[in-house]
């Protein structure tokens, strides 16, 4: 990936595209890595993400995320994931953010010279044309080595220069997955990510500090059985017999005892 270290850089980050690009390659983005990596490579003007949330519950779990990429130096753009039943009677959730990410990329096109864009949906072709008009380069970052491919073909092909995500992942991952097939959503080209189910954008892209495992403490040891002392006399001539029960409770009996001990019956009988 070719960068002059005058240029003005932007990079808009497509979240569903990506973690699916990411998932399907088999590894976790480590993105304080991903803002050093693109601040190396020329003057960084903004890193913006863009992501859904399901707003109709206390928690969502892509909030934390949200909430820590804002800290550290992302830009956010979110709104509220729509959920409605489609002709079939299944119900399908709809988070697309091709209409807020080609927004901000025309407005911002005066002012920068190369765009980033994480994304492999072919629905962006039109908009890089545009920007590309305007005399910005534009470079694709997607991926081929899974399948299915996550990039659209006339994508790549409009873009400036085109890399592939496998090939990014040794300066940005955090750790390395089992890879995991990317679903593929009807009615889409190929790339294209951004309806899905919310379960792409979950905390399995969280950084490590957040996916910290909680200590169980162990499990209290079973209570002995209840066992019988050895029988024994006292001074009285009778034997004692005391039984210990579960839970620490004490029961026993008294019975004469033998004063000879143990003594063979030798009457015939």
């Amino acid at each position: 990936m070719h960068f002059y270290p005058e240029d003005r850089l932007a990079v808009f980050i497509d979240g569903a595209n990506l973690y699916a690009a990411s998932r399907g390659i088999g590894f976790d983005i480590d993105y304080r890595a991903m803002l050093a990596y693109f601040r190396a490579r020329g003057h960084l003007m903004r890193a913006i993400y863009y992501t859904a949330l399901v707003d109709s519950e206390e928690y969502s779990p892509i909030r934390p995320l949200v909430d820590f990429l804002a800290y550290n130096g992302y830009t956010m753009v979110t709104k509220p994931l729509k959920e409605f039943t489609d002709a079939a009677g299944r119900r399908r959730i709809k988070g697309n953010m091709d209409v807020e990410i080609a927004i901000d990329m025309l407005e911002m096109a005066p002012h920068m010279d190369h765009a980033v864009l994480f994304s492999g949906d072919g629905d962006f072709r039109r908009l890089v044309e545009a920007v590309q008009r305007k005399g910005v380069r534009v470079t694709v970052i997607s991926t081929i080595k899974t399948q299915p491919s996550m990039i659209a073909d006339e994508l790549r092909r409009q873009a400036d220069q085109f890399y592939d995500l496998a090939d990014l992942a040794p300066e940005i991952a955090r750790r390395f997955i089992e890879p995991r097939a990317p679903r593929s959503v009807p009615g889409h080209a190929p790339g294209h990510a951004s309806d899905t189910a919310p379960e792409q954008t979950t905390a399995e892209a969280l950084p490590a500090a957040l996916m910290a495992p909680v200590p169980v403490p162990p499990a209290a040891p079973p209570a002995p059985p209840a066992q019988a002392a050895p029988r024994a006399q006292n001074g009285l001539g009778r034997t004692r017999t005391v039984t210990v029960e579960r839970g620490g409770r004490i029961s026993g009996r008294i019975t004469p005892a033998n004063p000879y001990g143990d003594v063979p019956d030798t009457s015939g009988s």
